[in-house]
């Protein structure tokens, strides 16, 4: 027996019924990124490793997908050169392009290199797959889609603040409870100077911004590995167990990083941030999060994490301010800020609680049914009139017994049947069924469109 086929791990398929879900939560996030007024984008799925690695620290480099380069990838290396070197070396040698890891690397390359095309400030969105070779578990997958919005070419906290309306709204539509933490890398940085560690402030947020995985004594034990003093992590743990308000949090880190100009900005950021908050207020709850520090190299100011308050499974939308990016394709002084939605997480986290409407697990709004030769003329009529209506309309393609048709209809999750046989044609007659219910109604067919206008918005 041939063996089943599958696909790779980290990977899924996803049904039509799948499709329909995903896309209820595509859209939402599209339309408020548009009423925003954020632009679409597209980039390559690959793009050239150049511009992929030393942009998300060293786990991130292990974790990109390298393609080979075509044809005989191996041509030019002497069996020397294959014996005697490492992994890492070989595949620089014969892997030139990778799979794109995120959407706001290939944004930046974007921006640069179409600069003489675009007006500043610059606001785009994205919604496409990315792919990292990460281990697959709950929550966490090989390809994923990212929805990124992201503005380039202000330095205004007004984009953070409205990209934290945008996050509440989605939320909001999603009607999926949220946490969002905010912080600053200045902050950090202050905080790591403080500490008396100023050059290995890549080192301390790498390690914590693993705090809710691994627990203090977790972090602590990674901090260690990587070279950090116990007396630095002892000067650490005061500032990752600040309590109370914003308000109170920042008020405390004056006092204990006032000798940091850095550290002050990112309060100071934070500050007028949360001024703007407040005259606007989320729905859901913003904090301050002194330990979030998300482990990309590339931010430099506010850094944005949102969690599901009723589910575990990690960060499901997050971003930041970062000033230097453009800088490395050879653009510098050209802040951005951004934020992405991570769509998987959140079909998982709709689906656990049950937050999908009814109506998503269904395309088509009314089904016909075929009665043969005779009716089929009428019934094609039928479908048209209601398709033109702007009703998604199937007409069963076989004549086969009724029963079958109506399995049908409850299998598709189709709401509404509509039955023209020779007795209603005459009398210029539909009965229209509700499979729901099970009610049955009769219209004339010149009321058809509008009577299921009506039903299917019921």
């Amino acid at each position: 027996m041939a063996q089943k086929p599958s696909v790779p791990r980290g990977t899924r398929d996803f049904s039509p019924a799948e499709m329909l879900r995903r896309n209820y939560i595509f859209d939402i996030i599209r339309r408020t990124f548009s009423i925003y007024g954020y632009l679409p984008l597209e980039t390559p799925a690959m793009e050239n490793l150049s511009t992929l690695l030393g942009k998300y620290g060293e786990e991130g480099d292990r974790l990109i997908f390298r393609i080979l380069n075509s044809g005989d990838f191996l041509s030019g290396l002497e069996p020397s050169a294959l014996a005697g070197a490492d992994s890492a070396s070989l595949a620089s040698r014969f892997s030139e392009k990778g799979l794109r890891y995120d959407l706001t690397v290939p944004f930046a390359r974007y921006v640069v290199q179409h600069r003489d095309e675009i007006s500043f400030p610059f606001r785009r969105y994205q919604i496409q797959p990315v792919w990292r070779a990460d281990k697959p578990q709950k929550g966490r997958y090989r390809e994923f889609f990212q929805c990124d919005a992201d503005v380039i070419g202000s330095d205004s906290l007004l984009n953070e603040f409205e990209l934290i309306r945008i996050i509440d709204r989605v939320f909001s539509e999603l009607k999926i409870n949220v946490l969002i933490n905010v912080n600053n890398r200045k902050i950090l940085a202050g905080i790591a100077a403080t500490a008396g560690a100023g050059d290995r402030i890549t080192d301390i947020t790498v390690a914590i911004d693993k705090l809710e995985k691994l627990g203090s004594e977790g972090v602590r034990q990674e901090l260690l590995q990587r070279g950090i003093t116990p007396d630095v992590i002892r000067r650490l743990d005061p500032f990752l167990s600040l309590r109370g308000s914003a308000e109170e949090k920042m008020t405390g880190l004056k006092r204990e990083i006032a000798a940091s100009q850095e550290g002050l900005k990112g309060i100071s950021e934070m500050e007028e941030l949360f001024s703007y908050l407040g005259m606007e207020p989320s729905q859901a709850r913003v904090e301050l999060d002194l330990s979030l520090a998300r482990g990309l190299n590339y931010y430099t100011g506010t850094i944005i994490e949102v969690k599901a308050a009723d589910m575990a499974i990690g960060s499901i939308c997050g971003g930041g301010r970062y000033d230097d990016l453009t800088g490395i394709f050879g653009l510098p002084g050209v802040s951005g800020v951004g934020v992405s939605f991570g769509a998987d997480r959140i079909y998982d986290v709709m689906l656990h609680l049950g937050l999908f409407p009814e109506q998503t697990g269904a395309s088509t709004e009314a089904l016909v049914i075929n009665f043969g030769r005779d009716e089929l003329p009428e019934q094609i009529k039928i479908t048209a009139a209601l398709r033109e209506a702007g009703i998604a309309t199937e007409l069963f393609p076989d004549a086969v017994r009724l029963k079958k048709q109506f399995s049908y209809a409850d299998a598709q999750h189709i709401p509404l049947v509509i039955i023209a046989g020779s007795e209603e044609i005459k009398a210029s007659q539909a009965t229209v069924r509700n499979m729901k219910t099970g009610k049955q109604t009769t219209v004339s067919l010149s009321a058809l469109p509008e009577f299921i206008s009506e039903a299917k918005n019921r």
